[in-house]
């Protein structure tokens, strides 16, 4: 018993060592602490010019063969394929395997590309370029199949993927000066660590390196897809210099026109675009909706909050006939809720509306504010949940708006223009509502309108109510803020509607 027993100690002392050397988040972040402590040094862009000028649709034409994905030989249930460096992706990001706690540098081979109808010569490519970012692929649709649920291209942009949904809006790792006249920062991922998952496993764990002239960070993602498909994010970041605007878990989408903000000329589609609102959960237990516009001016603005309990932009239409768009189908976009797991303590969520002309161009952006920017030589960290969702939507559980219809409204002659607006709410506080016994509608204006008309009335289509107003605008060079929500007695039975009407 006692040589079992020192054969055991012995063993446990071999242990020891590995354990202690095995390579993890810490170490990533020491890393980005040893970084920020130093200039910041410009990433070097230069390649071959066959790979440089690659245009949008030369770029995608450069493939990773599938055949050689990571950890397919293996027959493990996560895959990995990567992106090759040119067009606009040309900066350098490094790529390890994490194997029992030990990293292996992942080396770039052009073989393992393939170039497809570009006129690009392997030998000239050599094998020292590293790549652009990565994708991972998983079954989420079909036992069969091994969907791609997870790209991390550009930047410090991500986007995932759960059932039965198609990409639509990004997130980011850290948003710098957004909307600032001193331009917005870019901080972008330089080095990834990818952890070898286990015969069986459901999840994916990823270290990242993030690097710019005023940040550093060290990122862990762990992703878990399904039918909500999970990404959960732990970071630190470490301040080169101080910096006037963070913005923490940023989400980036796209509206062009919808339900309440028509086309400009002619369309065939009712709407377009990624998401339709943004929803915030305030630290009161509020729930917030403000639809999204496509204003003719930047549009900033945010929501005060004390430890919010989550935002997201969010895609509420689900019907094709919202869309009738069969390439780019805008209702199998996900949403995106961020859930923090640490609180986020006090603060705002802004939410940044750009003009844009077209669909391909991103134009919203939504992200918490810190009141309390990080400081040089304090370290800022958080810890967050992004859901990718579609099936089960995060949502009030009483009431929420299920859509807003603006437009002119009737006047007769001499009477001063109005603008009219339709507010539909659905949900379980409202299934029993009948004519008769109709819940108040709670609804204000600033000082640069008045409301003068309200009614609210039973919506049997969509099991609901719908308040109308009539609204009158007093200097249409100015926006408006509208606000409401259903209240029965002293108990409310919706989130809160929040309208920006931009400026003419």
């Amino acid at each position: 018993m006692r040589r079992v027993a020192q054969a055991a100690a012995l063993a446990w002392l071999a242990v020891v060592p590995a354990l202690a050397l095995a390579f993890d988040w810490e170490d990533v972040d020491r890393k980005a602490a040893a970084l920020a402590a130093k200039p910041y040094e410009s990433p070097k862009t230069d390649l071959p010019a066959a790979l440089k000028n690659l245009d949008y649709d030369q770029y995608r034409d450069v493939r990773f063969r599938n055949e050689r994905a990571l950890w397919r030989a293996e027959k493990l249930p996560f895959e990995v394929a990567f992106f090759h460096r040119g067009g606009q992706f040309r900066e350098p990001v490094k790529m390890n395997e994490l194997i029992g706690g030990e990293p292996r540098p992942i080396r770039f081979r052009a073989a393992d590309f393939d170039y497809g109808k570009n006129a690009i010569d392997r030998a000239k490519i050599g094998n020292d370029l590293d790549f652009a970012g990565l994708r991972v692929h998983y079954n989420v649709n079909n036992p069969r199949y091994k969907d791609e649920v997870l790209v991390m291209l550009g930047a410090s942009y991500f986007r995932a993927l759960g059932q039965d949904q198609v990409y639509g809006l990004s997130a980011r790792g850290l948003a710098i000066d957004t909307a600032l006249p001193s331009g917005e920062e870019f901080p972008r991922f330089v080095e990834f660590w990818l952890e070898r998952p286990l015969p069986g496993a459901k999840e994916l764990r990823i270290l990242a390196l993030l690097d710019s002239k005023s940040m550093t960070g060290a990122y862990q993602f762990i992703l878990r897809p399904g039918v909500d498909t999970a990404l959960e994010v732990k970071a630190r970041v470490h301040a080169r210099r101080n910096v006037a605007k963070l913005g923490v878990a940023p989400l980036t989408s796209m509206y062009l026109f919808g339900e309440n903000q028509r086309a400009p000329g002619e369309d065939y589609r009712p709407e377009v675009h990624d998401s339709d609102g943004l929803m915030v959960h305030a630290g009161t237990n509020e729930w917030i909706w403000r639809p999204l516009v496509n204003p003719r001016r930047l549009l900033v603005t945010s929501f005060a909050a004390n430890n919010a309990q989550g935002f997201g932009l969010m895609q509420r239409d689900r019907a094709f006939a919202a869309y009738e768009d069969l390439e780019a189908h805008y209702e199998l976009r996900p949403s995106a809720w961020v859930k923090p797991l640490k609180p986020f303590g006090p603060g705002r969520v802004e939410l940044v509306q750009i003009p844009s002309p077209a669909e391909y161009n991103d134009n919203i952006v939504a992200y918490w504010v810190p009141r309390d920017p990080p400081q040089v030589g304090k370290a800022y960290e958080m810890e967050y949940q992004v859901l990718w969702q579609k099936h089960a939507p995060s949502r009030p559980p009483h009431a929420w708006v299920a859509q807003t219809r603006r437009g002119p409204g009737f006047v007769r002659a001499g009477e001063a223009p109005t603008i009219d607006f339709h507010v539909d709410f659905v949900g379980p506080a409202l299934k029993k509502v009948t004519d008769q016994k109709l819940p108040e509608a709670i609804f204000s204006v600033d000082s640069n309108a008045e409301i003068v008309e309200k009614r609210i009335q039973r919506n049997p289509a969509l099991e609901g109510v719908r308040v109308s107003l009539k609204v009158k605008r007093t200097d249409a060079a100015r926006p408006v803020e509208l606000r409401g929500f259903l209240r029965d007695e002293a108990e409310t039975l919706s989130e809160t509607w929040a309208y920006i009407l931009p400026p003419d």
